[in-house]
């Protein structure tokens, strides 16, 4: 080096800095990249993007060879701008060219050159990818020596580089995923979204219709009451029972309406030879499971019953749809009749309504661990039945119970002026 004109040790320095640049923004780009988006690339056929793909599988080799690359170009320069300031001021010129070559360091290749990759990282790695590969034939051993004992030392605190991948995403995090797509993504194909990831979270108990609200033919009923129900249902399915409706005998599906409504000399047991089998549902099945099990059985419909086999409510391929698509109509009105908003800003609700209706419809965060309904929340609440005109603050809503029929509440009025902050 002593031979070489200080000219060409400048020359030296500055190739030396840009490779350390190179090194530097490499490393960065490599590492920031999506790597969804890569992946993707490399399915539609992108060469570069699976070069890329191929090098990231490992990113201990990755490292090693880049930060090799980094400290050899950055010991030279050191040793060059040594010499250069020997030449110039003597021994007393060494600690003068150490900050000076750590400030030129730090500005053009560290700072900046790490910035422009962090802000373009597709561009750099592509661009990066064959000359590190090329390197990464070359200093073979070294690299593989230098990740023989890197991955030792890993070893010892119990992580395994080449079983570790970081690429798969929690539930959580795929929401937010989801939600930071932002115009990537309509908002209402967002919602969609966001509502699969929830169905494991949801059961068939928060969306069935109740018992009480089911539509059915009970047996014991007179013949002319049972076709005057057939002829003014706007069901397509009507539950058949026999005095009481745990005593379920079948689904009377419309496509027999009219054969029923036909029949000579008709009595309530000509139904049974038109009826279509129950398919029950356990309490508290998930509904990505109940989804599945509908599509393995060709199922639409189901009753949902308990421990002991009592029907608790009615589930439908329909009501599932619905949690991820939201309901089949457009008109606010029509989403939700049991949801009326007021002149005065007070807002009447059906207390029947369940939590997680009342929730999507208005944007409020009522818990939906417990009851299924708000007649069942406020009755938790209070811990009996509320007389008419009673008012409470439940869960920070203030709220005045209207109409109280029997064991029920009917009616609700919420005041939203009054909401805690």
């Amino acid at each position: 080096m002593e031979s070489l004109s200080t000219g060409t040790l400048f020359i030296f320095l500055g190739i030396l800095l840009l490779l350390s640049a190179f090194f530097s923004s490499s490393e960065t780009g490599m590492m920031s990249l999506n790597r969804y988006r890569l992946r993707h690339q490399a399915k539609q056929g992108n060469r570069k993007a699976k070069k890329v793909s191929e090098m990231l599988k490992r990113p201990d080799k990755l490292l090693g060879l880049i930060l090799l690359g980094n400290n050899i170009v950055n010991i030279l320069a050191s040793a060059i701008a040594t010499v250069i300031a020997i030449r110039f001021w003597g021994e007393g010129g060494i600690f003068a060219a150490t900050l000076m070559l750590t400030f030129v360091v730090l500005i053009f290749a560290e700072v900046t050159p790490k910035t422009l990759a962090a802000l373009f990282p597709e561009r750099i790695a592509f661009f990066a990818a064959p000359v590190l590969n090329l390197l990464a034939g070359i200093f073979y051993p070294a690299v593989k020596f230098i990740n023989f004992l890197s991955n030792g030392l890993l070893r010892l605190f119990g992580v395994k580089a080449d079983e570790h991948s970081g690429d798969q995403l929690s539930r959580d995090e795929l929401r937010s995923v989801v939600n930071e797509a932002g115009p990537l993504i309509p908002s209402r194909h967002q919602t969609m979204l966001l509502s699969i990831l929830d169905l494991e979270n949801v059961t068939v108990d928060d969306i069935m219709v109740p018992r009480n609200e089911i539509a059915g033919i009970d047996l014991n009923d007179d013949i002319d009451y049972i076709f005057e129900q057939i002829r003014t249902s706007i069901h397509t399915r009507l539950l058949v029972f026999r005095g009481d409706m745990d005593q379920v005998q079948g689904f009377l599906h419309a496509r027999n309406f009219g054969r029923v409504l036909e029949t000579e000399n008709p009595k309530p047991e000509k139904l049974l030879d038109y009826l279509d089998p129950i398919y029950y549902v356990p309490e508290g099945t998930p509904l990505h499971t109940q989804l599945m099990k509908f599509q393995r059985k060709r199922d639409r419909i189901g009753l949902v019953v308990d421990e002991y086999g009592d029907v608790e409510g009615l589930v439908t391929l329909d009501d599932i749809l619905e949690e991820i698509v939201g309901d089949f109509t457009t008109e606010m009105s029509a989403i939700n009749k049991e949801v009326q908003p007021q002149l005065d800003g007070s807002i009447l609700v059906d207390a029947s309504i369940t939590i997680r209706d009342l929730n999507r419809t208005t944007k409020w965060e009522l818990p939906t661990e417990g009851p299924k309904t708000l007649n069942g929340l406020i009755t938790e609440y209070m811990e009996t039945i509320p007389q008419s005109g009673t008012c409470l603050r439940l869960h920070g809503y203030p709220l005045e119970v209207l109409q109280v029929k029997g064991n029920l509440i009917k009616s609700v009025r919420i005041i939203p002026s009054l909401y805690k902050t």
